[in-house]
């Protein structure tokens, strides 16, 4: 028993220490300006991941190929990526005013561009987090080429597998196929990625669009092709970060734009000197709050409870969600549509505008006070800091320099749960930040009884903040779980939050040592349990729930 548990801990300290090779190693590359990810310049990268086999990337050191974990990278990166042999990570340098139309992943706002057939520049405007993240991706990308690359080549590359022949054909030619030809076909690749034939279908079916039928071909194909081409020709992938972008990192560029935006905003209507209550959430949760009843008056009264925002959270509503926003913003909404690179929306909601006659909440704790709910959108990771301390200090116009008044601040987020399911709630106590000595104990608002009753569990105890989401393995996130640091999930911006607001309340003064703040995640994945990871799908409907839920509390508290 006693030998089985050091085991246990000794791998999570081996995956502790891959975490801190692979972060010490990005910063060099970085500060280096440029490296190639399968040469020796990224060997310590691929050996960090191999160590760690993070649980998001599956089956990433076994020969078969991840296609999960393909999926998830594949829609956080900008479509053609595996084509192109050079990526160049850049600040905002102007692409926008070119003729190159910007690529944006599905599932990562950040605008991309396609140079020329070889070369894919990606924007970095969210910090070192973002590079993190980008460079993690592409190194299990990469990882996974060269899998295809060792079962399809034969006598050191002089000769090809018959599959691969067959795929490249079409690839290159763009045949068209029947259904009798496609089926033969995905054979043949379950063949070159050592999966079954069903798993691979199912992958098919997943990028296949109307406009791309075989986009899982083209993308096995090029995958491949590069990584022979590294092989055999020896012409490597490169990875490059521009100068501006080495410069820049670090020096709160867009979050002051961000912020300096929002103030004159809030200047211009008045705004500015007015209690503010900050909340980080999505844009339609606290809209939909405090506006839907009197938007959509013959709905509420046919949905009790959440069924008006899970009506609201269906596919074919969006004749809805405008008549939500419109009557919004003639009741004292502001949209703010970010222009600074941040990628991080804004709603500004002028309470004393609110019809109150057709809202769910009571104005009680705020008659007086006609407070301003400042909504922004999730940040990622380090630019949380970035962010929040650039919003929390004071607005300097016309000689003059304006404290903001804020009240509270609300973080709603999505997190990775290590006890429960998806869809359940945790609210913190604490924000342990991994792999340095730094942890944040706050007092939260809210309490686990706040949001019990909603029929999902509910957790509380200490939350990691991790360097990223595709980094973690089961050992490690055990390990936390079980030890008496109590932790019971991990995200990745809380700590970076609660930084700010504590440097600027009782360190630099720029906010009242008074204000409040309220932290509550809801569960989008289990790392500890086996196919409930993030590469294993979305929330759909299971979200609708502890979102809103936490949203009432929150706004409950405000007014």
């Amino acid at each position: 028993m006693q030998q089985g548990k050091n085991i246990e801990r000794t791998r999570a300290q081996e995956s502790t220490n891959a975490i801190e090779k692979l972060y010490i190693s990005m910063r060099h590359l970085f500060s280096r300006g440029f490296y190639k990810p399968m040469g020796v310049s990224g060997e310590t990268l691929r050996k960090s991941l191999l160590l760690l086999r993070p649980e998001i990337y599956g089956s990433i050191a076994e020969d078969r190929t991840e296609l999960d974990g393909l999926v998830y990278v594949i829609e956080r990166l900008p479509e053609g990526i595996e084509e192109c042999q050079f990526i160049n990570l850049t600040a905002d340098e102007g692409y926008k005013n070119s003729h190159f139309t910007p690529i944006i992943p599905p599932k990562r706002r950040r605008n991309c561009y396609r140079i020329d057939k070889d070369q894919m520049n990606i924007e970095i405007t969210r910090g070192r987090s973002e590079i993190y993240d980008i460079l993690t991706h592409l190194t299990f990308l990469f990882i996974e080429s060269h899998k295809i690359q060792e079962r399809v080549t034969l006598n050191d590359g002089e000769d090809f597998t018959r599959e691969w022949k067959l795929l490249e054909d079409i690839v290159i030619h763009q045949k068209k196929i029947s259904e009798q030809q496609k089926e033969v076909l995905l054979v043949h690749l379950g063949n070159i990625l050592g999966r079954t034939f069903d798993e691979v279908v199912n992958i098919y079916k997943i990028f296949e669009s109307e406009e791309k039928p075989h986009r899982f071909f083209n993308l096995i194909y090029w995958l491949g092709k590069l990584a022979i081409n590294e092989e055999i020709s020896g012409n490597k992938r490169t990875i490059t970060f521009s100068s501006v972008l080495i410069e820049e990192i670090g020096h709160h560029i867009y979050g002051e734009i961000w912020a300096n935006d929002i103030k004159n905003i809030l200047d211009k209507y008045n705004l500015l000197q007015r209690p503010i209550h900050i909340i980080s959430a999505n844009m339609h949760s606290v809209l939909n709050s405090i506006y839907a009843k009197g938007a959509l008056q013959k709905e509420a009264d046919e949905n009790e409870g959440f069924e008006l925002f899970q009506l609201l959270s269906n596919a074919d509503s969006k004749p809805l969600q405008k008549k939500v926003k419109s009557y919004a913003s003639e009741n004292g909404l502001i949209y703010v549509k970010d222009t600074s690179g941040t990628n991080i929306n804004v709603q500004i909601i002028d309470t004393d505008k609110i019809n109150w006659e057709f809202s769910t909440f009571q104005k009680k704790n705020s008659f007086e006070e006609n407070p301003v709910i400042l909504v922004m959108d999730y940040a990622f990771g380090e630019q949380a800091y970035e962010t929040m301390d650039e919003l929390l200090k004071p607005y300097k116009a016309n000689n003059e320099t304006i404290h903001i008044d804020v009240k509270s601040v609300s973080i709603m987020g999505k997190a990775g749960i290590l006890e429960g399911g998806k869809g359940d709630i945790m609210i913190p106590n604490a924000h342990i930040f991994e792999g340095t000595a730094d942890n944040y104990p706050f007092k939260n608002e809210l309490s686990k009884e706040d949001l019990e009753g909603f029929g999902v569990q509910v957790f509380d105890g200490s939350m990691v903040s991790v360097l990223g989401t595709s980094l973690q393995n089961k050992e490690l996130l055990k390990f936390f779980h079980d030890s008496t640091w109590n932790v019971i999930g991990l995200e990745m911006e809380g700590a970076h939050y609660q930084k700010a607001i504590q440097s600027a309340s009782k360190i630099r003064g720029n906010i009242s040592e008074d204000v409040k703040v309220r932290y509550a995640y809801y569960a989008s994945d289990n790392p500890l349990e086996t196919g409930a990871t993030l590469a294993s799908g979305g929330l759909g409907m299971t979200g609708v729930t502890p979102t809103y839920a936490i949203t009432q509390r929150i706004l409950e508290q405000i007014f």
